[in-house]
């Protein structure tokens, strides 16, 4: 596999370490682990990286920037591109330090056999961005609230249970501007094995309201009702075992006790196994 880092224009962007003395290319080629590392990188806009593979359909463990956790993604491609999300729209929806500074570290490999087979949430993708990037999961939502970057659909797949308030990181969330069609879908682009579903409400009390009912389809069109409560906790739900390459959570309805037009949500976790190896 071989990552580059691009300038906007396409050009092999550069690096320094402290004792070099000449930059050189942000450009490394291996087999199984390969890592970017420099003392002296400033990101700019339209910085993105591209990485190619020998293969298609590979799971990968993927780090970009020190501020992202560790996430295991399914490229179904042999070319993944990540568009670094420096845009000024970006910035309150992560931390504050992401890709910023000088001294930086970017790192991927491939995925063990047991982190693949392992019981998991598959939702789960800390480097999602809004539009879909050839990497897996990938979440999109028909609504975004003001096309604000802490309202993304993605945000609902970053891992970040902080639900106590809302707007900027670390308390991004799914929001859908007061539309009563909303629906998001997670594209696993693969089939998956399902028997849970988590999901954890937005709980900005007074300020929010919440759903009382949603409705998850799958693939092959088949539906399961979820009932919800008023609660900041994640609210689980065991389901019989479903292959599925994409769930929606859809028709949701929202308590009558508030009058705020709020609700939100702030994780969905999909628990279970990666059939395809």
């Amino acid at each position: 596999m071989k990552l580059v880092l691009f300038d906007k224009d396409g050009h092999v962007k550069t690096g320094k370490n402290d004792y070099d003395e000449e930059r050189h290319p942000l450009s490394v080629e291996g087999k199984k682990h390969i890592h970017i590392s420099t003392q002296d990188l400033i990101y700019e806009k339209g910085d993105y990286f591209q990485l190619d593979l020998a293969e298609e359909n590979k799971y990968l463990f993927v780090q970009l920037n020190q501020t992202l956790a560790p996430s295991l993604i399914y490229v179904k491609d042999n070319q993944w591109r990540y568009d670094i999300p420096l845009e000024d729209n970006w910035k309150e929806s992560i931390p504050e330090k992401s890709f910023k500074g000088k001294r930086h570290y970017i790192s991927i490999r491939e995925a063990k056999p047991f982190e693949i087979e392992a019981y998991q949430n598959l939702s789960l993708n800390t480097h999602d961005l809004k539009d879909e990037t050839g990497a897996y999961p990938h979440a999109s939502a028909n609504v975004e609230t003001r096309n604000d970057s802490t309202f993304f659909a993605k945000n609902a797949i970053d891992g970040v249970y902080a639900n106590t308030s809302h707007g900027s990181y670390p308390y991004q969330s799914w929001g859908i501007n007061q539309q009563d069609d909303a629906e998001l879908k997670i594209d696993f682009g693969r089939t998956v094995e399902i028997d849970e579903v988590e999901v954890t409400l937005r709980a900005d009390f007074p300020h929010d309201n919440y759903w009382i009912k949603g409705t998850i389809q799958f693939s092959d069109g088949e539906e399961t009702t979820l009932q919800f409560i008023k609660t900041k906790d994640p609210q689980s739900f065991s389901i019989e075992k479903k292959q599925t390459e994409w769930l929606i959570l859809k028709n949701l309805i929202k308590s009558d006790e508030s009058s705020s037009p709020f609700p939100a949500l702030t994780q969905l976790a999909a628990f279970g196994r990666n059939l395809q190896r």
